[in-house]
């Protein structure tokens, strides 16, 4: 996807990640591959760990430091930031999920006032910030 002029921060979950690294734009959404064309993107440093564990259970099948690292190089991707005390105790407050990679990321992107792509329905019911 091309990259042009940045104007807004947008958050990508972890599928996300994973379908822009494997070339697989045509699993997005159109509204998703608009955004992610045309905005900057990061991630939360919770993607990364979520990308590890997948790897290490055989999900997928390369770790989180080549991938992150590839679309950091490809498209622009930057890791968030944000204090992870602060995003902890955001994530704390969403009762609507009992996982923790889901809290934390879906927390990052709202402490950050990003938008954040994802496929995930549970998230896009919950999170004002969600979009697909």
């Amino acid at each position: 996807m091309a990259r042009s002029r940045k104007r807004r921060l947008i958050h990508l979950d972890t599928h996300v990640v994973c379908w822009l690294y494997a070339g697989r734009v045509d699993l997005l959404s159109p509204a998703a591959r608009a955004v992610i064309d045309r905005e900057a993107l990061a991630v939360s440093p919770m993607v990364g760990l979520e990308l590890q564990y997948l790897r290490e259970i055989g999900r997928i099948r390369h770790g989180a430091k080549r991938i992150l690292a590839a679309l950091r190089r490809d498209v622009g991707l930057a890791l968030s930031d944000l204090p992870f005390a602060a995003v902890a105790a955001r994530a704390q407050t969403f009762s609507w999920t009992r996982d923790p990679f889901d809290r934390l990321i879906a927390a990052e992107a709202e402490l950050a006032r990003a938008r954040l792509v994802t496929r995930d329905d549970l998230l896009r019911r919950c999170l004002r910030c969600a979009l697909w």
